[in-house]
């Protein structure tokens, strides 16, 4: 056993060597750093960051670099790094209403008070590979870069003037403290600030095709993106010791508002419904298939039949996050000899019976076949 273990470690070390070799590729070219990544690779720092739940550019680059370009496994690195930092308290709730976009659109009006801002995106882009040579030397001016903050209200705002939007808090709302997933065990069911915890760092994969799912008949839904924006936010902590709140910095951030119709009942009008979604970064299709997916899983509030997956709180929940899927998927990969051999032996027993029988059978009348059948 001995000697297993021992062989056993070498070979692992040696897998860790080869890995090294195969991640630094040809070593005439230079080494990647990882301000280059956190600079240029901003789309997937965003998803790590996201899906590692710690907003760090520069650490989230270096978990890809290590992880040569794996997503999962970078963001592995960074959930893990995680629980290793003290907890010194909670942010106050940021101001996305105050959010100066870098970009923002709508999807309901043309429109809009302050305009739509399409800022940085592969929306109306050419799917063509473009010369990596050539660079973008001018930008466009654009009037609602500079449109006050106040000249930039909610889409869905508009639409609760004429109170055809529900309440983005309901009149009995008493707000209470959401339970904290990282450090507190998933109960069911869960608050919906708790689901949007558990959705925000969720696969992206995942979410889209559930939020894809609910698209075509397997959730109820008929959305239409409110408003989709992405810019910089102020994060402020309330120090207990000094009474007030103080700034930590800037972050950016995307936001979607989903628009979704809601018939009513008859304790309810006819109103629009709202789906939400908040992650780091530039991340529109993790923030959009987000909010596509609360909608979904609100089905209750609004007495509404849970009957396709994406309706199924525990399913969505207990499958969204890929650090705990991939390593159930992975461990697959350690040794299962023990268990293997056990249902092999198994097999093995159950096709001898079978045979056996099956010679018995040969030789008796028809109504013995019958009997032992």
């Amino acid at each position: 056993m001995y000697v297993a273990v021992k062989g056993g470690e070498k070979a692992i070390a040696n897998a860790h060597a080869l890995l090294a070799k195969a991640g630094r590729g040809d070593e005439r070219q230079p080494r990647i750093e990882h301000a280059q990544v956190a600079g240029q690779l901003a789309v997937l720092v965003a998803r790590v960051m996201n899906e590692g739940s710690l907003y760090d550019p520069e650490l989230a680059a270096r978990a890809i670099l290590q992880a040569q370009g794996d997503a999962l496994e970078a963001i592995t690195l960074v959930r893990s790094y995680r629980t290793t930092l003290p907890r010194f308290g909670y942010t106050e709730p940021v101001d996305t209403a105050a959010l100066p976009p870098q970009r923002r659109v709508s999807a309901t009006f043309k429109d809009i008070p302050g305009g739509q801002q399409l800022g940085a995106t592969f929306d109306y882009t050419h799917r063509l590979f473009s010369d990596p040579a050539e660079a973008t030397t001018g930008f466009a001016d654009n009037e609602s870069a500079t449109a006050h903050e106040d000249e930039m209200p909610r889409v869905a705002d508009l639409l609760g003037v004429e109170a055809l939007m529900e309440p983005e808090r309901p009149a009995d709302f008493d707000d209470p403290e959401p339970a904290d997933l990282t450090r507190e065990p998933t109960v069911f069911p869960m608050s919906r600030a708790e689901r949007l915890q558990a959705l925000a760092r969720g696969d992206e994969g995942f979410l889209l095709s559930l939020g894809y799912s609910t698209q075509r008949g397997f959730g109820r839904t008929h959305p239409f993106a409110g408003e989709i924006r992405v810019g910089e936010v102020e994060v402020e902590f309330d120090a207990p010791e000094l009474g007030f709140a103080v700034p930590l910095g800037r972050i950016e951030v995307t936001e979607c508002q989903m628009i979704n119709q809601f018939t009513g009942n008859a304790d309810t009008p006819a109103q629009f419904t709202r789906g939400y979604g908040l992650v780091f970064g530039r991340a529109e299709r993790k923030a959009m298939s987000m909010s596509l997916v609360d909608r979904t899983l609100r089905a209750d509030e609004f007495g509404e039949r849970r009957v396709a997956p994406a309706q199924d709180e525990e399913f969505v929940i207990m499958h969204a996050d890929n650090v705990e899927a991939t390593g159930f998927v992975e461990h697959l990969k350690l040794p299962h000899y023990v268990d293997f051999q056990a249902e092999l032996g198994l097999v093995r027993r159950l096709n001898k019976e079978r045979m056996a029988k099956a010679d018995a059978a040969a030789g008796t009348s028809s109504e013995e076949v019958e009997a032992l059948a």
